[in-house]
């Protein structure tokens, strides 16, 4: 439905405020027949007070009220609702042009002028609420772009571009203080063999699935994002190694276990994982380097492991049970001491 359609508009809430009871019950009345939802105030104040609550499309103010005027009313609203249109119309008398010239500059949208003709207060309002339906629907795809400018549409988690941003963020906090900022770099083995038996469409569901073990194994302060076709990245802030690789394992182990398609496919990963500071990780590209490398190790060997980059290198496979004995390399091959992510105590 377009919002601007007077069927739209229908149902819009709207605060009338005027100290007088008569002209607040005509205005009320006259504004409820034609489908509005009215609330009605005897002062400039309550009028705030029921904006701050939430929920209101359009304000009516008379100008001359006790305790906050309607001029004064309208200032504050105005400044409370500066991410937002709230519009605020007075109401005055035909002569009080002063009133109504000063109510103008500081932000009413609009007035209505006493005695009423109920067919130009109805189109003043329409006119009012159609501009805010407007707004409304221009903020709301805004805020959708801007929620896509950061995120990657399959998976939901953030985009290339906005890992870098919060990498160098994170980054920066580990030097000033001195903290430990780990990372981890997966990647689907084999993705493209598993395109080629079931389509894009199970290729899609792995990756939505991986994506959803990951965020199973995180922190909220942690940062998650699709890195690559078939890539991930996590950034660990205040997380040593013993920490990193826990949370590495769990992903590792969770989506062995998972199922796609029906019970059909299995998938695994290849992990890679890397600390700041450490011996030849002193910059934020070094740490993303540190963990492409051990991930590459970690493909060269087979996948389905994790690889961890130290000074030797250090690449193990968490066992899986007693039949499936961890992988072995050239490499330093000893299992990781990883009993907890570091803060999850």
């Amino acid at each position: 439905m377009d919002p601007t359609t007077a069927e739209a508009l229908v149902g819009s809430r709207i605060v009338v405020a005027d100290d007088d009871r008569i002209t607040r019950d005509l205005l009320a009345s006259i504004l409820s027949s034609h489908g509005f939802n009215v609330e009605t105030v005897v002062d400039g104040q309550e009028a705030v007070e029921r904006v701050a609550r939430g929920g209101v499309d359009l304000v009516l103010l008379d100008i001359m009220m006790p305790r906050l005027s309607g001029l004064e009313a309208c200032r504050l609203l105005k400044g409370m609702t500066t991410d937002t249109f709230l519009p605020v119309v007075l109401v005055t008398v035909k002569t009080d042009t002063a009133s109504r010239v000063e109510g103008l500059k500081i932000g009413a949208d609009d007035y209505v002028c006493k005695p009423f003709d109920d067919q130009e207060l109805i189109a003043r309002v329409e006119a009012m609420l159609r501009i805010k339906k407007l707004h409304d629907h221009v903020a709301k795809a805004r805020a959708r772009l801007a929620e896509l400018s950061i995120h990657d549409e399959l998976t939901g988690l953030y985009n290339y571009r906005y890992l870098h941003e919060r990498l160098s963020e994170e980054f920066k906090r580990a030097e000033r203080y001195h903290d430990p900022l780990s990372c981890i770099v997966l990647d689907i083995d084999r993705l493209q063999s598993l395109n080629a038996v079931g389509g894009r469409a199970l290729g899609d569901t792995i990756i939505r699935g991986v994506a959803k073990a990951i965020t199973n194994s995180v922190r909220e302060v942690d940062v998650v994002s699709r890195f690559g076709g078939e890539e991930f990245l996590i950034v660990l802030p205040s997380t040593h190694f013993a920490g990193a690789v826990t949370v590495a394992e769990r992903i590792w182990r969770e989506v062995g276990a998972a199922r796609f398609e029906d019970s059909a496919h299995r998938a695994t990963i290849s992990v890679g994982v890397a600390l700041y500071p450490s011996r030849d990780v002193r910059t934020k590209d070094a740490l993303l380097r540190a963990a492409d490398t051990a991930l590459a190790q970690a493909k060269r060997d087979g996948g389905n492991r994790i690889c961890v980059f130290q000074q030797e290198g250090y690449l193990y496979t968490p066992a899986t049970g007693a039949s499936e004995a961890p992988a072995r390399s050239e490499r330093t091959t000893e299992r990781a001491s990883a009993e907890k992510h570091d803060g999850e105590a």
